[in-house]
């Protein structure tokens, strides 16, 4: 008999896999059996994000988030989504409200930094990507966004500072997914 896990776990392999479509039945399928885990909202909405069915993943994440709002993966994805849409301030909002609970992820201080960097606010996105570095040293894109900050506010020695460090991280480079994007839910 298929559990929601496994359905869970076999839906994310898909969604990995590049197979996106293969997997929203699956939590679908899930969801009718457990309709009250956030887990599988958010599985869903991600699978459904790469799909390009963005109103159906901000339902997904926004039901994820009603369920448990310190959920932050769900905050950080709907953010994506926003800042896809170029719907800055709520990418903002919805980033801010994944670090409530989430201060430690480096993932979400990038997304932030690069949103601030899109906007203009060099400084601001410094401090983000500083942030995101301190807490993960190796993460490269982290690295590499700034390196290209500290270029546009003028800070030379520090972007050539960065520039070296970055080419010793060659091995990192395809790193930039830090932490996983799905949640393995363990069932019951």
């Amino acid at each position: 008999m298929e559990t929601a896990a496994f359905l869970n776990d076999s839906g994310i392999a898909l969604t990995e896999a590049n197979r996106p479509y293969e997997a929203i039945p699956l939590f679908r399928k899930a969801l009718d059996m457990e309709p009250e885990n956030p887990l599988l909202w958010l599985n869903l909405g991600i699978a459904q994000q790469k799909t390009g069915g963005y109103s159906e993943a901000i339902d997904s994440f926004h039901r994820a988030i009603v369920i448990d709002g310190d959920l932050g993966e769900a905050w950080f994805s709907l953010g994506l989504i926003y800042y896809e849409t170029e719907e800055f301030e709520l990418a903002e909002e919805c980033y801010r409200s994944a670090l409530i609970n989430n201060e430690n992820n480096p993932k979400i201080w990038n997304n932030l930094g690069v949103l601030h960097f899109t906007q203009g606010i060099f400084e601001y996105a410094r401090l983000c990507f500083e942030r995101a570095v301190s807490i993960y040293p190796h993460y490269y894109d982290a690295l590499f966004n700034l390196r290209d900050a500290c270029r546009e506010l003028g800070d030379y020695r520090a972007a050539a500072e960065f520039e070296r460090i970055l080419s010793g991280l060659d091995a990192f480079k395809g790193q930039s997914s830090y932490p996983p994007d799905h949640y393995k839910w363990s069932g019951k």
